[in-house]
């Protein structure tokens, strides 16, 4: 079997240059790594990834914690991970919280103590635990896809607890959600919509609260009153949706359109409208939040707003490298742009499909 002594020969380098190469850890010129790689590449070099972490105290390894795994829009987002994370030398370990706070934590427990270099996790709706366990023991993590307020008190990435870093004390990177979900609704009410209502997601995720901040806002653009009757919560889940959109369509006034906020409720908002017989956009009008691959294939298509999910991942990658490399640095929160993508379940002709990138309202 070739050792690392068997590369820096063939390479004509050192072992430590072969070592550089290999970790990361200090530039090289591009010749001399590609004279590394091609001898690693020749004499079928395999690193030892357990010797080493004993050297480096680093495992090369990312844990991702994110809830149902299944849905699209994560899926889209592991994948988006697993290429920052391979394309940088690292493997992944993967859990699913369930969105559970008790199950979240003990998932963030496993996975440090499997000794990965850090964490990306979608948070639950109620994470102060796990907040609590990742920051008591510095363990450098990006949350993705909802935000996190760190409590005051909450020690910072690197273990120190100074006043200037408890307020960033992690990355996170997620998409726009308010002036997106403004958009769908100020489109319905450019169609003629007077009661528009939102399936809503699961109390107490930022993502939740943002879209129907963005519902909120749609309608004041419009000059339309909010009606607490209009909103009902899906609770980001099909079943669910399902029984909020029936409660949606009982009202002595129920709405001529709906906003879903978020795929699996979109599901279970069609259910329930075919339970009762009415089409859209015939006898409601329908917009979504999150495009996903069959989407276009629905009749009606599907006018949705579609978040960035493979570049969150892939963000949110970088941005735990970030840290890696800079322990101290403040921590960072960064919003993608969605786009609008401008289908027929609106209620709109049908047309060449497009879509409008950036925060439209």
């Amino acid at each position: 079997m070739a050792t690392m002594v068997d590369v820096a020969r063939s390479a004509g380098v050192s072992v430590a240059t072969v070592s550089h190469v290999l970790n990361d850890t200090r530039p090289v010129l591009p010749g001399t790594r590609q004279a590394v790689l091609s001898a690693i590449e020749e004499l079928g070099y395999t690193p030892n990834t357990l010797a080493r972490s004993l050297v480096t105290s680093r495992t090369r390894s990312i844990g991702l914690a994110v809830a149902a795994i299944s849905n699209p829009y994560f899926t889209e987002i592991l994948q988006g991970v697993e290429a920052g994370a391979l394309e940088h030398g690292y493997s992944l370990l993967i859990a699913d919280p369930h969105d559970d706070p008790e199950h979240e934590l003990k998932v963030g427990r496993l996975l440090h103590e499997r000794r990965v270099d850090g964490m990306i996790v979608a948070p639950s709706a109620d994470p102060d635990a796990l907040v609590a366990y990742l920051g008591r023991h510095a363990v450098p993590t990006v949350f993705l896809d909802r935000v996190v307020e760190t409590p005051p008190d909450a020690p910072s990435p690197s273990g120190r607890a100074s006043a200037s870093d408890r307020a960033g004390a992690f990355d996170q990177v997620c998409a726009e959600n308010i002036e997106p979900t403004a958009q769908l609704v100020t489109h319905l009410a450019g169609l003629g919509h007077r009661r528009i209502g939102l399936v809503a997601g699961l109390p107490g995720l930022s993502t939740t609260g943002e879209r129907i901040a963005g519902y909120r806002h749609g309608l004041a653009a419009a000059g339309l009153p909010y009606d607490e009757r209009l909103l009902a919560h899906g609770d980001s889940e099909s079943a669910a949706a399902e029984r909020a959109t029936a409660t949606l369509l009982s009202l002595a006034a129920p709405p001529t359109a709906l906003v879903t906020a978020n795929n699996a409720m979109t599901i279970g908002a069609l259910r329930a409208l075919r339970e009762r017989g009415l089409s859209v956009p015939g006898d409601l009008a329908l917009c979504c939040f999150d495009d996903f691959a069959w989407a276009d294939l629905f009749e009606p298509r599907l006018t949705a707003i579609a978040q960035p999910s493979k570049e969150i991942g892939a963000e949110a990658v970088r941005l735990l490298l970030d840290r890696l490399a800079a322990p101290d640095r403040p921590g960072r929160v960064l919003r993608l742009p969605c786009a609008f993508v401008h289908r027929t379940s609106c209620g709109c002709p049908d047309q060449p499909e497009k879509s409008t990138k950036g925060n439209v309202s």
